[in-house]
C-alpha cells in the first residue's frame, strides 16, 4: 500500500517582528544587510500566550476548513514540536480532543526540529502501509522565539514561530517515495538550550563565548552557524545522492526541490554546491523567517497554490539541522 499527501495548510500568529524592528534595537546592524544574508524581512512571533499546541490546533482547523475533512475521519496524530504546551502529556493528546478526533485515534509527539517534517511523513507512511492507520494528521509547530535571548540578534533575524498541518492517507495529490534518513549525535550541543530538561532542571544563568565571539547563554537557544553550516554542506550533497538511488530517480528527472529554509546565505550555498538550477530551486523565507519543521509544508503550500508544483512533477524534499539530524524523499504529484 502507498501513503499519499491529500491536503496541507498553515498557520502564522499574528505578530510580527519586521528588519526596522531589530534594526531599532541593534542600530549597527542596517535592514539591507538583515535582508541580504537571511532572506527574511519578516517573521511571526507567537504571543506570550500562544503556544505550539494552539499554532498546531489553529493550523489544522484551517486544513478541514480549506478541504472540507472531517475531524471524525482521522485516526492517528503526530505533532512534531521542540515546545510542546507540557513535559507531559503529549500534545497531541490534548488535540486529539480539541479537535473533535475520535478517541480510538493514536497521538503522540515527537522531539525534532529541522528536519521533523520528514521524520513525520515516514512515520506516517510506515503507520498507513502496515496498515494501522489510514488517514494521519500530520501537525509542525514549533515557538523557538520563546527560546531566544533577548540580546541574540542573529537568531532573532533567522527565527519565526509557525505551524503547518499535513493529511497524509492512502490516496491523494503525491505520492510520497522512499526515504534516506541520518543521524549524528556527536553534533548536539551546535543547536541546543542546555537546561530545563532532565539533565540540568534549574536554569543556571551561565553564558560564555564561542569562538566566532557569539554569547552562549546555557538556558536560551545556542547555535554554532559556522558548524551547523559546515554539517548541512556536507550531509546535504550526500543525502541527495541516496534519495535519488532510493527512488531510483535521476536527479534531471527531478522537476523540483523544497528544502528546509534555514537561511538564503546557506541555500544558496546548498544549491551551488548540488548544481541545482535557480529556477527549480525554492527559496522563500521573506514574510516566514525559519519556522524550523514547519518550513517545507509551507513551501509545499505556496508552491501548490502558486502552481509552481503541479501534477505530474517529481519534487525532492529535504530537512537537515538540530539533532543533528537529516532526511528526505521524493514526491511524485
Amino acid at each position: 500500500m502507498m501513503a499519499y499527501i491529500k491536503a496541507i495548510s498553515y498557520y502564522l500568529p499574528d505578530g510580527v517582528v519586521t528588519n526596522e524592528d531589530l534594526v531599532a534595537q541593534f542600530p549597527e546592524w542596517s535592514v539591507e544587510k538583515v535582508a541580504k544574508k537571511v532572506g527574511v524581512n519578516l517573521r511571526h512571533v507567537a504571543a506570550d500566550n500562544e503556544t505550539a499546541g494552539d499554532m498546531a490546533e489553529n493550523a489544522a482547523r484551517r486544513l478541514f476548513s480549506e478541504y472540507n475533512i472531517d475531524p471524525k475521519s482521522i485516526d492517528f496524530i503526530l505533532l512534531c514540536t521542540q515546545s510542546p504546551d507540557y513535559h507531559l502529556p503529549s500534545t497531541a493528546c490534548i488535540l486529539q480532543d480539541k479537535l473533535g478526533i475520535p478517541t480510538s485515534s493514536g497521538a503522540f509527539d515527537y522531539n525534532l526540529g529541522c528536519s521533523g517534517c520528514i521524520y513525520g511523513m515516514a512515520l506516517a507512511k510506515g503507520l498507513i502501509t502496515a496498515r494501522i492507520a489510514q488517514n494521519v494528521l500530520l501537525l509542525t509547530a514549533e515557538t523557538y522565539n520563546k527560546y531566544l535571548h533577548p540580546s541574540d540578534k542573529s537568531n532573532r533575524s533567522i527565527f519565526g514561530d509557525g505551524a503547518a498541518a499535513c493529511l497524509i492517507s492512502n490516496d491523494g495529490i503525491a505520492e510520497i517515495g522512499n526515504f534516506s534518513l541520518g543521524t549524528d549525535g556527536s553534533g548536539a550541543e551546535k543547536l541546543i538550550i542546555k537546561t530545563c530538561g532532565a539533565r540540568q532542571k534549574q536554569p543556571t544563568g551561565i553564558s560564555t563565548v564561542d569562538a566566532e565571539g557569539h554569547i552562549c547563554f546555557d538556558d536560551y537557544l545556542y547555535m554554532d552557524g559556522g558548524g551547523i553550516f559546515n554539517f548541512t554542506l556536507e550531509a546535504v550533497p550526500a543525502m541527495m545522492k541516496d534519495i535519488l538511488k532510493r527512488n531510483d530517480v535521476k536527479i534531471d528527472e527531478v522537476d523540483y526541490f523544497v528544502f528546509h529554509q534555514a537561511n538564503k546565505f546557506m541555500l544558496d550555498t546548498i544549491r551551488k554546491a548540488c548544481v541545482l538550477p535557480k529556477e527549480k530551486f525554492y527559496i522563500n523565507l521573506e514574510e516566514t523567517g525559519n519556522t524550523v519543521s514547519s518550513t517545507i509544508m509551507i513551501g509545499l503550500k505556496q508552491c501548490i497554490d502558486a502552481s509552481t508544483i503541479h501534477k505530474g512533477m517529481n519534487v525532492m524534499i529535504s530537512g537537515f539541522g538540530v539533532g543533528l539530524s537529516w532526511g528526505g524523499t521524493v514526491l511524485k504529484f
